[in-house]
C-alpha cells in the first residue's frame, strides 16, 4: 500500500516545487512579469525593438527572443536598455519577449 503512494507523492511535490529556484519569478498558475536584463550609458531611447519565442507544454519552444533579433526588428544600433518579459499560463503555454530600447 505504501509503495502505491510514493510515486503520486513525488509527482505532487515536483509539481508544487518545480519553479522554486529559478532566475525568473514564476507562479504555478500564472506568470506575467517584466524584468531588467541590461542597461548601458546610451541615454537616448527613441526606438523600441521586440523579439519573442513561445513554449508549448514545456516540451517545444519556437522563436528567437534574443537581443540581436530585437535590435534588428527595431532598427536599433546603440542599445540603451533591454528588458525581459515572461508570461505563462499553468506552465502549458509560455511567451517570452525581449524588449530593447535605443537609437
Amino acid at each position: 500500500m505504501k509503495s502505491k503512494l510514493i510515486i503520486p507523492t513525488i509527482i505532487a511535490i515536483s509539481l508544487l516545487l518545480g519553479g522554486c529556484a529559478t532566475s525568473i519569478p514564476q507562479g504555478s498558475l500564472y506568470t506575467d512579469v517584466t524584468l531588467p536584463s541590461a542597461a548601458s550609458s546610451n541615454a537616448a531611447a527613441n526606438k523600441v525593438g521586440k523579439s519573442k519565442c513561445k513554449s508549448y507544454f514545456g516540451l517545444v519552444t519556437i522563436g528567437d527572443a534574443g537581443i540581436e533579433a530585437a535590435k534588428r526588428n527595431g532598427g536599433i544600433t546603440k542599445v540603451a536598455s533591454a528588458d525581459f518579459k515572461a508570461k505563462s499560463i499553468l506552465g502549458i503555454i509560455g511567451e517570452y519577449e525581449c524588449i530593447v530600447r535605443g537609437e
